[in-house]
């Protein structure tokens, strides 16, 4: 059954809704921002502790998030998965600071290329129960408990979600699956549940009321997560 699942990305400490394809280290003039928050992580980590949205992540986009990340874990210990920066040394070190897993992608391409070895390592050093993908899948499953798939070509526009990659990915997934990227309104939940037959998860970003958006309430989400529960 598809549900709703939080975000909190963070950008130099700030919550921030971002266009993932504006978002650049070679070119950091072109960011496209949707929101930015005045209220700190905790507050939204609070929110989705009190309204029981579970599986929600904490995704630090660049430099100096850490403290604002830790900020969030400490409002909700063990509620929140954290992305961004992991690696096979400092992955335990966010664990024991409250992350209930952590999320891993770029870590795993030295030089653009997939290093199983560190999946393994990884893997190994910290559980497969703790550790959640941005990447591929087939191989992968072996060594996480989720999947955490952005589709940066429509994230942030709220024009729509990309229908044939949610489609395959009911086709493919094994494991819990988070899709994020063009959620704009509730009846994308009904739309990704008929798609992946109910396989996969979805988060809004710039939509969500919370983060300045107009297509979709937080508190229709959590109405329909307490509504389509398994």
């Amino acid at each position: 059954m598809t549900r709703f699942n939080g975000c909190i990305d963070l950008h130099y400490g700030q919550v921030k809704q971002i266009v993932g394809g504006t978002l650049k280290d070679d070119a950091p003039e072109g960011l496209c921002t949707n929101f930015v928050s005045l209220e700190p992580p905790a507050y939204y980590a609070e929110l989705y502790r009190k309204h029981k949205v579970t599986r929600c992540h904490v995704i630090k986009l660049g430099p100096e998030n850490d403290e604002a990340a830790k900020e969030a874990l400490e409002a909700w210990p063990m509620g929140l998965q954290v992305g961004g920066g992991i690696n096979v040394d400092n992955a335990q070190a966010w664990l024991d600071a409250g992350a209930s897993k952590v999320i891993v992608t770029s870590d795993l391409f030295p030089g653009g290329r997939f290093d199983e070895q560190r999946l393994k390592d990884l893997s190994q050093r910290i559980g497969k129960e703790r550790l959640v993908l941005i990447t591929s899948l087939d191989l992968l499953s072996h060594y996480c408990s989720e999947f955490l798939i952005h589709a940066a070509d429509v994230e942030g526009l709220c024009r729509g979600i990309d229908k044939a990659l949610v489609k395959k990915l009911g086709e493919w997934v094994t494991l819990p699956t988070t899709y994020a990227g063009g959620g704009s309104t509730l009846e994308d939940l009904a739309l990704v549940h008929s798609l992946s037959n109910g396989k996969v998860d979805l988060t809004f970003g710039s939509a969500l009321d919370i983060f300045g958006g107009s297509g979709v309430t937080l508190a229709d989400c959590v109405a329909w997560n307490e509504t389509h529960s398994q």
